[in-house]
């Protein structure tokens, strides 16, 4: 039985009828013998045969109608027990019909007390029936129990509903060895549920050491409970492995599919409290506008599409230079939102030309300017394209705004823009700056003079510039999460630049929610910072990401420290010390007080830096970075030396020489 039963190998359907039927007629049989009190001449002049044969017509019928040979008797569950109760009572109900016209009416047989044979074989059936159905359940499970091999130890987080639908869905194949709950509720532990038992969250180690538990399996609903991190926590500490599974209401066709069964994602572990925003002010600024997204293939900028998209603009047009990951944001968007008005503009933020046909054509009302240079040793080796980008383009960008009289312009810039320490974060700070000048430059100013010579205030015609700050953003291109998850499937090292690195993380999408709020609530010229949170050291990051992979830190994956990289610092911050906030109506974002700048001065500068950039000078482009951003301080760079020269004042032989350039 245990060989047939894991060989996968199925009885034939008939021949579990056949037995069903068997037992049906046995039941009946011993039903009709204790009401005739066992006395059998008295049972064999009674029709016993006619009586029997009769009720296993009728049960035959009725249990073929309810289709209970059908289901595999080791998978059977709640509801087939259901079944069997139900075919027995129907066959109940109608058999004294059938008695009463066939065997009395036409036969005029009337030698047995039928209600009583019933009654007694209601219960002996249904029992038969069951017990056969679990005892060939249980056989199956402690055969499958006890195997060896390549079957993992699994428990599942809770003992509710949606645990026992898990339980029920993955434990019918041969992947997995089921081998309790796990509950953080003290009266339901030590209780057993669907043949597993319940145990409490502190019995974690000692199921890990007797019963080699390879696997936790939690719901994704749960992942924001304080009791499931603590849970999760332990699990990394013991090497349990934890699988995530979607709500029931997301199961293919009802049904839970291993495919579905996903390893915890480290933004799991960094999860904050839900971030609350108000989408009715949100839609309110954006239903029925025209919204242009620059950078709209990228990781921000792809899900600035996808919410803003929820809130039914009139249009959304999605500009960006890169071709096929521009394409694979419009077919997602095409089958998510069908009836939304979509175009898609190719084209570079540094072709001014080229950008201005997007806002003749269209009309933006409402500009999200996401595209950007973002990497540090990038730039920081490449300092005239993040100026030709991150400035020129965020200024290009901002001009249309103004000249075709976009109502906001809201810019995604970074924590690297506060006290920069690389080229990358100096030129967002310098965007930002022509930003907010923008927002009171002279051919934006929202006065005009009226016929008497006075000033009227009039806000139809100017763009407000909103400038959002926030850090690094969880699973993004290029960015830590999937280049250390990349160095996990190839076996390792996982490299990490130094042990006592820390950065702030955001998920995509709560990024994108602030940025949204953010947008909303300005009024034009605010730096808008988001709370990030507790700051994350990055090796931390490493070692809870290998765990995750069920794998043991410096033993399967080794960590490397590679040292920092050119511009890169230790720790970020999200507000220059100078700086000052102010909060909101919003808990999560607050208003940057940062110095400002003319729009002339400013507006000068960048031309300078424009010219330069195209004598392909890096010091003196850097070194007239640092003049625009006084607390721009090179560090573990090449630019650090005009830092130096700045502070000692030494001659220009001397500088040439810090630099390099004079043997």
């Amino acid at each position: 039985m245990q060989n047939f039963l894991l060989s996968g190998k199925t009885v034939p359907r008939w021949v579990i009828l056949l037995i069903d039927l068997s037992i049906t007629t046995a039941s009946f049989s011993l039903s009709y013998f204790v009401v005739k009190q066992f006395q059998f001449a008295e049972i064999l002049r009674g029709h016993f045969f006619w009586y029997t044969g009769l009720y296993g017509l009728i049960s035959l019928l009725v249990f073929y109608c309810m289709r209970i040979h059908t289901g595999l008797i080791r998978y059977s569950n709640i509801h087939d027990m259901f079944r069997i109760f139900a075919s027995v009572f129907i066959s109940s109900l109608i058999y004294p019909i059938a008695v009463a016209l066939i065997l009395t009416y036409a036969y005029n047989i009337h030698s047995l007390d039928v209600s009583k044979v019933l009654l007694i074989n209601f219960f002996i059936a249904s029992s038969l029936h069951i017990m056969l159905r679990t005892g060939v359940k249980g056989i199956y499970y402690q055969a499958k129990h006890h195997t060896t091999g390549d079957q993992k130890k699994v428990l599942i987080y809770g003992s509710d509903n949606k645990a026992v639908l898990i339980k029920q869905a993955l434990f019918s194949g041969n992947q997995f060895i089921f081998e309790g709950f796990v509950e953080t509720d003290l009266k339901k532990v030590n209780s057993s549920i669907q043949q597993g038992k319940v145990f409490h969250k502190k019995d974690l180690t000692k199921l890990k050491a007797n019963n080699k538990i390879d696997i936790l399996i939690i719901v994704n609903e749960q992942l924001e409970n304080k009791n499931t991190q603590d849970i999760i926590e332990a699990c990394l500490k013991l090497g349990i492995k934890i699988l995530t599974v979607p709500p029931s209401d997301q199961w293919i066709s009802g049904k839970l599919s291993l495919k579905q069964l996903q390893e915890l994602k480290i933004e799991n572990l960094l999860q904050r409290e839900p971030i609350v925003i108000n989408n009715s002010l949100i839609s309110g600024e954006i239903r029925g506008k025209r919204i242009l997204i620059t950078g709209a293939a990228g990781s921000i900028g792809s899900e600035i599409v996808r919410q803003v998209l929820t809130y039914d603009p009139e249009m959304v047009i999605l500009c960006d230079q890169a071709e096929s990951a521009l394409y694979e944001i419009q077919l997602e968007m095409e089958e998510r939102f069908p009836k939304a008005n979509i175009k898609i503009f190719i084209g570079n933020i540094r072709n001014y030309k080229r950008l201005q046909i997007i806002f003749k054509e269209c009309r933006p009302q409402i500009i999200f300017h996401a595209a950007a240079y973002k990497h540090v040793p990038m730039m920081e080796n490449h300092p005239s394209e993040a100026i030709f980008t991150n400035v020129m383009g965020s200024k290009i960008v901002a001009d249309l705004a103004v000249l075709y009289k976009a109502e906001k312009f809201v810019m995604i810039s970074t924590d690297k823009a506060v006290n920069p320490t690389n080229v990358m974060g100096a030129s967002k700070r310098i965007a930002e700056i022509y930003v907010q000048s923008r927002n009171s430059s002279p051919d934006n100013a929202a006065e005009m003079i009226n016929g008497a010579g006075s000033y009227l205030e009039t806000t139809s015609s100017r763009t407000k510039f909103i400038t959002t700050r926030f850090g690094n953003v969880l699973g993004s291109n290029g960015s830590v999460i999937p280049r250390f998850r990349e160095q996990i499937l190839k076996g390792g090292p996982i490299t990490v630049t130094d042990k006592e690195i820390t950065r702030y993380f955001m998920t995509i999408p709560e990024a994108v929610q602030l940025v949204l709020e953010a947008g909303t609530m300005g009024e034009g010229g605010e730096i808008f910072i988001f709370d990030m949170g507790k700051p994350v050291k990055i090796n931390d990051l490493a070692i809870n990401m290998i765990k995750l992979a069920g794998l043991v830190p410096n033993k399967d994956i080794n960590i490397v420290y590679t040292g920092l990289r050119p511009g890169e610092k230790l720790y970020e911050e999200l507000l220059n010390e100078k700086e000052k906030t102010i909060p909101t109506h919003h808990e999560k974002i607050k208003i940057a007080k940062v110095r400002t700048c003319s729009h002339s001065q400013i507006l000068a500068d960048i031309q300078e830096l424009i010219t330069i950039c195209e004598q392909d000078e890096h010091s003196l482009l850097v070194k007239k970075m640092k003049e625009i951003v006084p607390e721009f301080k090179s560090k573990n760079s090449r630019y650090e030396t005009l830092d130096l020269i700045e502070d000692v004042h030494i001659t220009k032989d001397d500088q040439l020489l810090l630099e390099g350039r004079l043997s």
